[in-house]
C-alpha cells in the first residue's frame, strides 16, 4: 500500500470520529463565549470578573480532571485488542478517580477565592468575580464525573451522544444565563454571579446525560461489581499524572498573564478575555482531532498495527493544521468584527483586534502541539508533552512576555508576542517528537 493509499484509507475513519469531538470541544467552549456575552451586556468589569473566575477554576479542575486522561490510552488500547471487559473496568475505576477527586478540587477552588485581593487585581472587577467563582465551584462535581465517562465512550467510538449533549447542554446554559444574569420570568437577578450558577445547571445536565447514554449502550456496566481496583486506579494516575500536569502548565501559563493583564486595568483585561476566548474556541478544533488522534492511535497499537499507529497520527497533524490555517486567516482579516460579538465598547474592541492579529501568528503551531500530544497519548507517552510544555511555556514564553509588556512597556501585546513565541516553540519540537515515536515503533515491530 502506497503512502497516498494509506492516508486516503485513513482520513474517512479519522474525520468521522474527529468531526463530532470537533464539534463537542466547540460546544464545549460556546458555553464560555455564552457566559462572556451575557455578562458583556453589563460592562468591561462583568467580563473581567468572568475572565478571572474562569481561568481560576479551570487551573483547579482542568488539571484534575487531567488525572483521567489516562483513560484514552487503556481504554482504546484494550478495546483495539477487543478486550470489553477489560474497558468496563477502566470506566468503573476511572468514575472512583473522578469521585475522589471532587472534594480535592472544591477545597482548593476556595482556597483560591481569598488570595486574589493580594496580588493587585481591580477591586471592582475582584467584587464580581468571588460570588461567580462560588457558584462555579459546585459545578466541579458533576464536571469531572462527565469528563471521565466522555473519555471512555470516544474512546469506544460512540461520539455522537457526546456532541449532541454538549450541544444541547448550551441550550440550557443560554437558557440559565437569560434567566439568572437579568432576573428575567420572576428569577433573581444575580449578575456574573448568576452566570456561574447557569454553567452549573447545564453540567449536572451533562453528566446525566452521559450516564444514560452509558447505561444504554452497555446494560452490563450497571450489573459488574462497582469496587475500587486500587493498582487500575495507580496505572491511570500514573499515565494521567504528566498530562495533568502539561494542562496545568498550559492553563498556568495563560492564569498568569490573565492575572498580570489585570494589573494594567480593566480595558486591558477585557480585550484579552475576549481574545483568549477567541482562540480558546479555535484551540477546540485541534483538540477534538487530538482526542480522536488518541484514540485511532490507541486503537492500532491494541491490534498490533504500526503502520495504522503512524497513519493516524500524521492524518491528524494534517486535519489539525488544515484547520488552524482557516482560523489564522480569520482572525487577521475579521478582527474588529469577532470582537464587535462580545462588547459595543469602543475601547475594548481596540484593544481585542490587536491581540487577535498577534495570535493568528501561532494558530498553527497552537493545532500542531495539542494534535501531536494526543497522538503520543494513544501511544502511552504523556511525559515528553510535559516537559515541552513546561520549557515552551515557562522558560521561554511568559519570562519573553513579561519583559516586553512591563520593561519595554508593551503593555498585553507584548504578553501575547511572548505567548506566541512559547507555542512556535512547543508546536515544532512535538511534531518532531512524534516522528521520533512512531519511527521506533515501527522499527522494533519490523525487528
Amino acid at each position: 500500500m502506497t503512502i497516498k493509499t494509506a492516508l486516503r484509507a485513513e482520513i474517512s475513519p479519522m474525520i468521522q470520529l474527529a468531526l463530532p469531538l470537533v464539534a463537542a470541544e466547540i460546544g464545549w467552549m460556546a458555553m464560555g463565549v455564552v457566559d462572556t456575552m451575557f455578562v458583556g451586556r453589563i460592562g468591561a468589569i462583568a467580563i473581567g470578573a468572568v475572565s478571572l473566575g474562569t481561568v481560576m477554576f479551570y487551573g483547579v479542575a482542568i488539571v484534575a480532571s487531567g488525572l483521567l486522561l489516562g483513560l484514552d490510552t487503556l481504554v482504546a488500547q484494550s478495546f483495539g485488542a477487543e478486550d470489553h471487559d477489560d474497558v468496563r473496568h477502566s470506566l468503573i475505576n476511572g468514575v472512583w478517580l473522578s469521585l475522589l477527586l471532587i472534594p480535592l478540587v472544591m477545597v482548593a477552588v476556595w482556597a483560591v477565592s481569598p488570595l486574589l485581593g493580594a496580588i493587585g487585581i481591580d477591586p471592582e472587577v475582584l467584587r464580581e468575580t468571588r460570588p461567580y467563582l462560588r457558584a462555579l465551584n459546585w459545578s466541579a462535581p458533576p464536571l469531572l464525573i462527565y469528563f471521565g465517562m466522555r473519555r471512555y465512550l470516544q474512546s469506544i467510538n460512540i461520539v455522537r451522544p457526546v456532541m449532541v449533549t454538549l450541544l444541547t447542554a448550551n441550550l440550557v446554559n443560554i437558557v440559565c444565563n437569560w434567566l439568572f444574569v437579568f432576573g428575567n420570568l420572576g428569577a433573581p437577578r444575580m449578575g456574573v454571579e448568576g452566570s456561574g450558577w447557569a454553567t452549573c445547571v447545564s453540567r449536572v445536565y451533562m453528566a446525566i446525560a452521559l450516564a444514560v447514554v452509558i447505561w444504554r449502550h452497555d446494560p452490563v456496566v450497571a450489573r459488574m461489581p462497582w469496587r475500587p481496583e486500587f493498582g487500575r486506579i495507580r496505572e491511570l494516575l500514573r499515565l494521567g499524572f504528566p498530562a495533568a500536569m502539561q494542562i496545568g502548565l498550559e492553563w498556568g501559563v495563560f492564569s498568569t498573564a490573565t492575572l498580570l493583564i489585570a494589573r494594567l486595568g480593566a480595558t486591558a483585561l477585557a480585550g484579552h478575555q475576549i481574545t483568549l476566548t477567541t482562540v480558546s474556541m479555535t484551540y477546540m478544533m485541534p483538540l477534538g482531532i487530538s482526542s480522536a488522534a488518541a484514540v485511532r492511535v490507541g486503537h492500532a497499537l491494541g491490534r498490533g498495527d504500526p503502520e495504522g499507529m503512524a497513519r493516524a497520527g500524521w492524518t491528524a497533524l494534517g486535519l489539525g493544521a488544515a484547520m488552524m490555517s482557516c482560523a489564522a486567516i480569520c482572525l487577521i482579516v475579521f478582527p474588529h468584527w469577532i470582537a464587535r460579538l462580545f462588547t459595543p465598547e469602543a475601547d475594548v474592541i481596540a484593544a481585542s483586534m490587536l491581540l487577535l492579529r498577534i495570535a493568528a501568528f501561532f494558530q498553527l503551531f497552537d493545532g500542531l502541539q495539542v494534535v501531536a500530544t494526543g497522538a503520543l497519548r494513544g501511544a502511552g507517552d504523556t511525559r515528553t508533552p510535559m516537559i515541552c510544555h513546561f520549557t515552551g511555556y515557562w522558560v521561554i514564553g511568559l519570562p519573553v512576555g513579561v519583559l516586553l509588556c512591563f520593561h519595554y512597556r508593551m503593555g498585553a501585546p507584548g504578553l501575547w508576542i511572548g505567548l506566541c513565541v512559547g507555542l512556535i516553540t512547543i508546536g515544532i519540537v512535538l511534531v518532531e517528537m512524534w516522528r521520533r515515536k512512531e519511527s521506533g515503533v515501527r522499527s522494533q515491530e519490523s525487528e
